[in-house]
């Protein structure tokens, strides 16, 4: 994970796209999002899958707060993030009260305690379908970089490893200004590859 922070092509994207999205007007963010989220619900992926892993968005992300919404009302099972440490865990949200009652982080982002006793996807038997997942940085053929510290990395290959014949769906959700040629995203060993790059 180490050489992932001190890759310095990775680390001048990662500075890049930062200033990129802090200046990007949110009226912009606010129509991607909504074109993103759309293509999101009329995909096959989302349809078909019950268990649906989704991030919950800062103002630099594509917001998924409707997609949240649409996936409780369609009685979908929602899993999101919760980071302790270097550990990251997927726990289920039952509704938009939780969602709204989450305590926030140091870095804004609303987050179920990991000692909550929330079922865990890792743990109930039956793992996810659809992973919605930020990133900062893709390529149009599946490439994705993170912030830096592996979270999605090692979930997604813990993930695989104890549900090894699960059909699983990574889905990227971008803004335009995200995407880069492949020369400009240096992909390692330890980064997985997205299925899909819906930009709005």
């Amino acid at each position: 994970m180490a050489k992932n922070l001190t890759n310095p092509l990775k680390a001048a994207l990662r500075k890049r796209m930062k200033d990129i999205l802090t200046f990007l007007p949110s009226e912009i963010k606010e129509h991607q999002s909504i074109a993103v989220t759309e293509k999101v619900l009329q995909s096959e992926a989302f349809r078909t899958a019950q268990r649906i892993s989704i991030y919950l968005s800062t103002h630099l992300e594509v917001n998924t707060t409707y997609l949240l919404s649409e996936c409780f009302r369609l009685d979908k099972d929602v899993f999101v993030p919760s980071y302790e440490g270097e550990r990251m865990e997927m726990l289920r949200l039952r509704n938009l009260y939780e969602y709204n009652t989450l305590p926030l982080t140091k870095w804004k982002i609303r987050q179920p305690n990991i000692r909550d006793g929330r079922e865990n996807a890792l743990t109930n038997g039956h793992g996810i379908d659809l992973f919605l997942i930020p990133g900062v940085a893709f390529t149009r053929n599946g490439g994705r970089m993170g912030h830096g510290m592996g979270y999605f990395d090692t979930y997604l290959k813990r993930h695989q490893s104890i549900y090894p014949h699960k059909k699983v769906t990574l889905m990227a959700l971008a803004f335009h200004e995200q995407i880069v040629n492949d020369h400009e995203l240096p992909l390692e060993e330890h980064d997985v590859r997205i299925h899909y790059i819906i930009t709005g």
